[in-house]
């Protein structure tokens, strides 16, 4: 795959995975595989098992419409083709005591990771992105304030790269990576 050089064996799927944007608008996305992606990502660890992460799930047409508004311009033109539309919210506090949970995004953030690897297993694409519009998504799906939103999703199928406009092809492909010895922190 281009760009993609690993130095050491790791999973397959992490090998595999990077996000594309070419999605396959003529294939779902099975109840089964599906809830097989969301029980990979409930049994992601958190701090005192919180299980902070929520996910609000756009599947159908009319779910669609309701969740395309808050992408920005951009992710919306290729995103509406994916069959399952995702937001990524975690809990800021902790429900045994109330107190803030400083991790919950990570916790989330490592339930994503679960999503992701166990979708990617099953011959699903995922697509995380950040440009959407937070204060609309909170409108539009009546998320408290004490709700984090951390993440729009696209899931599905890849799809013809021929497809896409002309401003995605350019970025049609895995993205790389700095090195182990980059990402390792010098003190």
């Amino acid at each position: 795959m281009e760009n993609r050089k690993f130095d050491y064996d790791v999973l397959k799927e992490i090998q595999e995975h990077w996000s594309p944007r070419a999605y396959d608008s003529s294939r779902t996305v099975s109840e089964e595989d599906l809830m097989a992606i969301f029980e990979a990502a409930r049994y992601a660890p958190s701090c005192f098992n919180e299980q902070p992460w929520r996910y609000i799930v756009a599947r159908n047409e009319e779910e669609k419409l309701k969740y395309l508004p808050i992408l920005n311009a951009y992710n919306a033109a290729w995103a509406s083709k994916a069959p399952v539309l995702l937001l990524i919210l975690a809990k800021q506090n902790f429900a045994h005591n109330g107190k803030q949970n400083r991790f919950h995004q990570f916790d989330a953030g490592t339930s994503w990771g679960f999503l992701l690897l166990e979708a990617q297993r099953r011959g699903i694409i995922t697509h995380a992105m950040g440009g959407f519009n937070v204060e609309l998504a909170r409108k539009i799906y009546l998320i408290p304030d004490d709700m984090t939103i951390i993440a729009a999703v696209a899931v599905g199928y890849y799809g013809d790269i021929d497809l896409l406009d002309p401003q995605f092809k350019e970025v049609e492909h895995p993205s790389p990576r700095l090195s182990i010895d980059e990402i390792l922190y010098k003190y």
